[in-house]
Parts: C-alpha cells; structure tokens; sequence
C-alpha cells in the first residue's frame, strides 16, 4: 500500500510500521554534518585519533544524526498529510562509519479527537540492535 493510500489520519492504524530506510553514512557525510553544527570533537573526522587515542574501532556516527534520521523517518511517513510535533530519542550504541545502520517506526496510540498519533520510532544496527529508540509525535488531517 502506498503511502498516499494509507494517509490521512482515517487510514492509520495503531501497529501500522513506517517504511524503513537503510542508512549508511561516509567519511565525508559524517565531516560534513559536523562541521554544520560545529562539533570538532575529533572522533567523528580523525580516524587515528578515534582509534589510536579513545580507542574506538573507528570514526563514531554523530548522535544528533541519529536524532535528525529518526524526524526524516517520520517527515517521509506524513508527507503532506501531516506535521511532526514532537520527538524524543536516546542514543544508547555508538555506531561507526563503515556500519549499515536502518530507521523504522511503527504507530503506537491514536487520538482521533486531537488527530494526534505517538510513533515508536528506532535505528538498528547490522546485528538488528536498537542502538537509538525513541517516540514521535505528530499531528495529522482527518
């Protein structure tokens, strides 16, 4: 079923799962995106520094891009037919450049009144671990 088919708020079910995405960051992606937010912490750009002195198997996927695939995991889902208000995440594995990492989510509660609906939302890693869950909230049209 598309996803034109399955919205507005009338065709959402609780259970309902938002398609995936495979993720898979480079070197230059992950420099890029730092330097964007102005984070210098050498683990994300120097893969000496990340292996050799913090002891890391290699450059460490910034958390906050974690966070920002789990909004455009939600953000494709509603596409016109809705407005994303509100996420929470944890990042509680770090992942690393080279890794194979999925978004997904699947809608837990519906209130049909507000039109609001609470998304669990979720990366994984290769070994299918959640290594960043965290609930969504968006507001949809009837």
């Amino acid at each position: 079923m598309s996803l034109t088919e399955r919205l507005p708020l009338a065709n959402v079910q609780v259970g309902d799962e938002l398609p995936g995405r495979e993720l898979k960051p480079d070197n230059v992606q992950l420099f890029l995106y730092n330097a964007a937010l102005w984070n210098a912490h050498r683990i994300h750009f120097d893969h000496p520094y990340a292996t050799e002195v913090e002891g890391y198997p290699g450059l460490v996927i910034a958390g906050p891009m974690l966070g920002d695939w789990l909004n455009q995991c939600v953000e494709e889902w509603l596409g016109d037919a809705g407005r994303l208000v509100g996420i929470e995440y944890s990042n509680r594995a770090a992942s690393y450049i080279g890794e194979t990492l999925r978004s997904g989510g699947k809608v837990v509660a519906i209130d049909g009144a507000s039109g609001e609906v609470r998304i669990e939302v979720f990366i994984v890693n290769e070994a299918d671990e959640v290594i960043t869950p965290g609930v969504a909230t968006a507001v949809m049209g009837a």
